[in-house]
């Protein structure tokens, strides 16, 4: 539609401002002015430094109007906000911003809106919903200077997974409740892959019979070909739903319901999924597993390409002990017998039971 004067939102603000299109360049801002008539002025101002090329597409720009083409350029829209149209009112950040100009949310009102949205929050909560969703907005419109994270955002590294036998539990829970989904926690596990990558996979992307998929970017912003195992690529080729067909290889989206099926499968199962890591544990359990059962180290690790740098894959380092630390078996003892129940060592099992 052409430039248009949009009048004031009782409640909201008391100025008018200014929506439309004009030569293909889209306007969605503030005039700072409650009068009708200089506000007329300025928008004829506005369409003539369009038509010179002297317009300045994001000066002036509200949050919500950023907000809401950041959305819909496929944004994350989660901790955005979302609209009420019982209240008229917005929630999250767009509540807590609504048409103050863009070039105005700098370092400090993101601070301010980090501390006020979620006051009982860790910092690394308030950079996943304020920091990282404001500056993604931001950059969005064309704004270039970063914001800098709260102190302490990185958090605690901390690296938590299932035992063999607890992620199998789940899996089978979740089959209950959802046989795809259950498909989907051991696709998750058994490739290492993040939510939001597993989530955008799409069936095109996937050669069966090279068990491989191919992620052509990931969070890292690298491509990445992701090996199938044996029994991962038996249950895609069962899926069901089928793989003729175009789309996505999942159906689930990243929201509320997805959440839900995971806490009432893991509560089915009697298994425990931390505050904080929900799916990512399935990655960490992938890791660990790799470092634990197939042997390899930190290098090997990022050899995989599911992370960047060792750095990154050195967290898993603590979930085997060294073989330096292995060498406590030729400790001196005390002959003095130990009387009670034998304990087996896991490598003793598998030898028992023929295993390597």
């Amino acid at each position: 539609m052409p430039l248009k004067l949009i009048p004031p939102r009782e409640g909201r603000t008391p100025y008018y401002s200014v929506r439309g299109t004009h030569l293909g360049v889209y306007v969605d801002r503030s005039t700072r002015l409650a009068d009708r008539a200089k506000a007329a002025k300025l928008l004829v101002r506005w369409r003539e430094e369009i038509e010179r090329g002297e317009f300045a597409a994001t000066e002036g720009r509200t949050f919500l109007s950023a907000a809401i083409a950041y959305v819909k350029a496929g944004g994350e829209k989660r901790f955005v906000g979302s609209y009420d149209e019982d209240t008229g009112r917005w929630s999250g950040l767009v509540g807590h911003f609504g048409d103050r100009p863009l070039d105005e949310i700098d370092q400090e009102a993101t601070d301010e809106a980090a501390l006020a949205l979620y006051p009982n929050a860790t910092p690394s909560t308030r950079n996943r919903q304020v920091h990282t969703v404001v500056s993604a907005i931001r950059k969005r419109a064309g704004i270039k200077e970063p914001l800098q994270r709260p102190k302490g955002w990185r958090g605690k590294k901390r690296v938590v997974w299932f035992k063999p036998e607890e992620a199998f539990r789940l899996f089978a829970a979740a089959d209950v409740r959802d046989p795809e989904f259950g498909l989907f926690l051991r696709f998750l596990c058994y490739t290492g892959l993040r939510l939001s990558e597993a989530l955008a996979l799409q069936v095109s992307q996937l050669d069966l019979s090279d068990a491989f998929a191919y992620i052509p970017e990931t969070k890292n912003e690298d491509p990445r070909g992701v090996f199938l195992p044996p029994h991962v690529v038996v249950a895609l080729a069962n899926h069901p739903r089928g793989l003729n067909r175009v789309g996505k290889v999942f159906k689930f989206r990243k929201q509320g319901h997805l959440y839900e099926l995971l806490a009432d499968s893991a509560a089915a199962a009697g298994v425990t999924i931390e505050d904080g890591v929900a799916f990512h544990k399935l990655r960490h359990t992938w890791a660990t597993w790799m470092r634990k059962y197939a042997g390899l180290d930190t290098r090997g690790l990022v050899g995989t390409r599911a992370w960047r740098d060792p750095k990154s894959a050195e967290r898993y380092e603590h979930v085997v002990s060294t073989e330096e630390a292995r060498r406590a078996v030729l400790l001196p003892i005390e002959n003095t017998p130990i009387r009670g129940k034998s304990v087996e060592s896991a490598p003793g099992r598998a030898r028992k039971a023929g295993k390597p």
